[in-house]
């Protein structure tokens, strides 16, 4: 019977087939321990020179680190074992013998292990990553789906930008300029307009010339963009779902959070409501603890805001920033013009800003006016206009950051362990 790892708590007793690579092996005079994975996850098999053939026996000493092949054996429940199984073999065929494969259990630099990402994906730490990673993907399908949204796709090769041309990829699109998207929103709004409550889940592209552990310039977005819905309501979604997806990680990831050693304590005190203060009350809360650098009308650095999350055990909205220092679509407080209707989510722990958002504006003749001071004079924006032209109503959304969410969750110290294939300033390889 072929099976896989993570299905042998259904064939405990019963021999089975794997097809497996080989992470590891030590040996204890004629007892053989193989450390197995087949994408799945882990398994140890046991190799007892007593209980298997003379061929069987001699192709387990020839297996090497990722040799790859199909071993046969009887599942026995093991509780010292993490996934809690382990595997009696009893036969094994090989397939290959790698050699010299260059990642091994010794420690390695960090760019050699980045020179061979398409390798580094296969050790355990990896491998758990990136399964949270796909919860946290699962969760956000299951989350908007069950909520009414549909999912729409906007364009990555787009005429205009949602935060201006700053910082974005160039390029031509025939005869005409062409950027790399930093954003789907401004489709989203349109989408939103057409099916009332939307979500995007997409690359997004930033050419900021940063290097720090929080930045990719290749990173994924889940961009929702809501009609009928206004600053508060949405401040209520963002935490239902932050709260869905934390609690859906710790329920379905529970082996590769051991694995990664995650503090889940930490992670189960993530519940909605969170915390909200303004940008004013977060200025002073900076002062009173020795930013006296920090002037009103500035925008917070990663050391501000891992600050000011220190205060908190729960993700903190920072609401009602300065309009000045904020995206052109955001609708000014009624009462209140110099700040705008949004807020930043900042994750526990340092890991920053993981959701930006805010209410977009509804008024055709505000939207012109910040189209004025914001020199946004391209036709390729005239379509975004035209949502205030016709039924116009109140609307609201937010972007969440997939690599930062999956570092926080994960307790993974720097994004480029997050996503399968970084890029970086330095890097574009493999």
């Amino acid at each position: 019977m072929k099976t896989t790892i993570s299905q042998v708590s259904r064939h405990v007793e019963q021999e089975i087939t794997i097809g497996v690579w080989l992470a590891n092996k030590r040996s204890s005079g004629k007892i053989k321990f193989l450390q197995l994975r087949d994408g799945t996850g882990f398994i140890q098999g046991v190799v007892v020179k007593s209980e298997v053939s003379e061929e069987a026996w001699e192709k387990a000493s020839e297996l090497t680190q990722e040799s790859s092949f199909y071993v046969k054996g009887i599942v026995r429940e093991d509780h010292r074992s993490p996934s809690g199984f382990e595997l009696t073999v009893t036969d094994l065929t090989v397939l290959q013998i790698a050699s010299d494969y260059p990642i091994t259990p010794k420690e390695h630099g960090t760019e050699f292990l980045m020179d061979n990402r398409h390798l580094w994906l296969r050790s355990s730490r990896q491998h758990a990553i990136l399964r949270i990673r796909n919860e946290i993907i699962r969760a956000t399908y299951h989350f908007f789906n069950e909520q009414g949204f549909i999912k729409v796709d906007p364009p990555i090769l787009t005429g205009s930008s949602a935060e201006g041309t700053t910082d974005l990829f160039h390029t031509k699109y025939f005869d005409r300029d062409a950027y790399l998207s930093q954003s789907g929103q401004l489709y989203m709004e349109a989408a939103a307009m057409a099916f009332g409550k939307v979500f995007s889940f997409g690359p997004t592209f930033r050419a900021e010339k940063s290097k720090t552990r929080r930045h990719l310039i290749e990173f994924w977005m889940i961009e929702p963009e809501m009609a009928f819905i206004e600053h508060e309501e949405s401040l209520v979604i963002q935490e239902q779902y932050v709260t869905y997806v934390v609690q859906s990680v710790l329920e379905n990831c529970k082996l590769e959070l051991k694995a990664l050693d995650r503090d889940t304590t930490k992670l189960e005190m993530i519940k909605a409501p969170f915390p909200r203060i303004t940008y004013d009350k977060a200025v002073e809360l900076l002062k009173e603890k020795g930013f006296d650098d920090i002037e009103w009308g500035e925008d917070f650095g990663a050391p501000h805001e891992t600050a000011i999350a220190e205060s908190f055990d729960k993700p903190v909205f920072i609401t009602h920033y300065p309009t000045a220092i904020k995206s052109f679509y955001m609708k000014p407080d009624p009462e209140r013009e110099d700040v705008v209707l949004c807020a930043d989510l900042i994750a526990p722990e340092g890991y920053g800003e993981i959701i930006g958002g805010s209410q977009r504006i509804d008024d055709l003749q505000l939207l012109e006016e910040r189209y004025s001071e914001h020199k946004l004079t391209d036709p390729a924006y005239e379509w975004y206009l035209e949502l205030r032209k016709y039924g116009s109503v109140p609307h609201s959304g937010f972007g969440l950051g997939l690599e930062r969410t999956v570092a926080w969750i994960s307790g993974t110290e720097h994004v480029r362990e997050t996503i399968p294939f970084p890029r970086l300033l330095n890097r574009i390889y493999p």
